[in-house]
């Protein structure tokens, strides 16, 4: 099951304007908050009286809070890893370390009597894990995140974050990544490029980036990085379909009435014998084989276009094809639509025999 979550940061804005965010967040299904207790520079107990009313409020609707933390802050706040009653007292679900240990204190800190989460960095391709895992943890409690680049071109490599996702995936641990809300303002830094995980995703529309992870398999909870996302890109993403990926698409206009209930009402999967050029969905060619197809819009193939083929490609006629790379048309296969250029790259994580849908693209407010 994936969890969706928002990031919030009270020492870059107000306690109250943390609050609304948090409430409405909830309202469409959001479950995890992140937010980081990276320092506590000012009136300590001030701070501290602050993050506990953000993570009450938070806990009253339903959401789980994870405080990122780094060993400094252990250090000046006097808290020892055999200790963790401070963020019990906070109400916190879990915390994140910034900077690990050595293994064993990760290992002894899963054991915490209060079920604390303990949520380790993901987006370094180290032993890091497979150490902490030879000292035998409570994986129940043990949680994976990636880290978020505020920095343009500093994000996560595409080939990488999958080496590292794997990784943690092959020991059954929970797994986080964070998207980027192209409305939202700031994040914990002063660096306001966006905020992501994978480099690839920073101009992407927050529902292109939530897509793609959910389609990718190896990230269970996907949560917005910076700074206040509207709630209409919140109402989006809970609106993704989370079982089967969904892709935008825009028809031509003059489709007509089967090809475009072929395309909107029809699920479809890609054929196990795969073809680099076109992604095959076959079963409108047996559902419709007594059909006549005619010709009506056959231009020279983009990579991204939807296509149907005429009866003049014979028992071809009726299928489904989005193309993967350009091509030039026969005459006999009609472009009956285009998928949204933002979600095209998401053609390349589409698997032999996986299953897909499309859907009518709307104006999309999170770009």
């Amino acid at each position: 099951m994936h969890r969706l979550g928002i990031s919030v940061y009270p020492n870059h804005s107000k306690l109250k304007d943390n609050i609304e965010y948090i409430k409405m967040a909830a309202k469409y299904g959001f479950s995890r908050v992140f937010t980081c207790l990276l320092s506590v520079n000012g009136d300590k107990e001030e701070i501290i009286k602050e993050f506990k009313e953000i993570i009450s409020v938070a806990n009253k609707n339903n959401m789980k809070v994870i405080a990122d933390v780094s060993p400094k802050i252990f250090s000046e706040l006097n808290i020892s890893y055999k200790d963790l009653s401070f963020f019990h007292e906070l109400g916190a679900y879990g915390v994140r370390l910034d900077l690990g240990f050595t293994g064993n204190e990760e290992s002894l800190m899963t054991f915490n009597p209060y079920g604390l989460k303990i949520e380790i960095n993901m987006s370094n391709d180290t032993s890091y894990l497979d150490n902490i895992i030879k000292y035998k943890p409570n994986t129940e409690n043990l949680l994976g995140c990636h880290n978020f680049y505020p920095h343009r071109y500093s994000g996560l490599e595409y080939n990488h974050f999958i080496k590292c996702c794997k990784n943690f995936k092959k020991y059954g641990i929970t797994t986080a990544a964070f998207v980027n809300s192209p409305t939202a303002t700031f994040g914990p830094w002063p660096v306001k490029e966006g905020l992501c995980t994978l480099e690839m995703h920073r101009t992407k529309t927050l529902k292109a980036q939530v897509k793609h992870l959910l389609n990718l398999g190896f990230i269970d909870d996907i949560i917005i990085a910076n700074a206040f996302a509207s709630e209409d890109e919140l109402r989006i993403m809970n609106d993704i379909n989370k079982s089967m990926i969904e892709l935008d698409v825009e028809l031509v206009d003059d489709i007509p009435d089967l090809e475009r209930k072929i395309v909107i009402d029809e699920n479809h999967f890609n054929r196990g014998d795969i073809s680099e050029y076109m992604i095959r969905s076959t079963q409108s060619r047996v559902k419709y084989r007594n059909h006549t197809f005619e010709p009506f819009n056959t231009p020279d193939i983009k990579r991204g276009d939807v296509l149907i083929d005429t009866s003049l490609y014979g028992h071809y006629a009726g299928e489904l094809q989005i193309a993967l790379k350009d091509m030039e048309n026969s005459g006999k296969t009609n472009v009956v639509g285009r998928i949204d250029e933002d979600e095209i790259f998401l053609l390349d994580s589409i698997e032999p025999w996986q299953k897909f849908c499309f859907k009518l693209k709307q104006a999309d407010v999170s770009k």
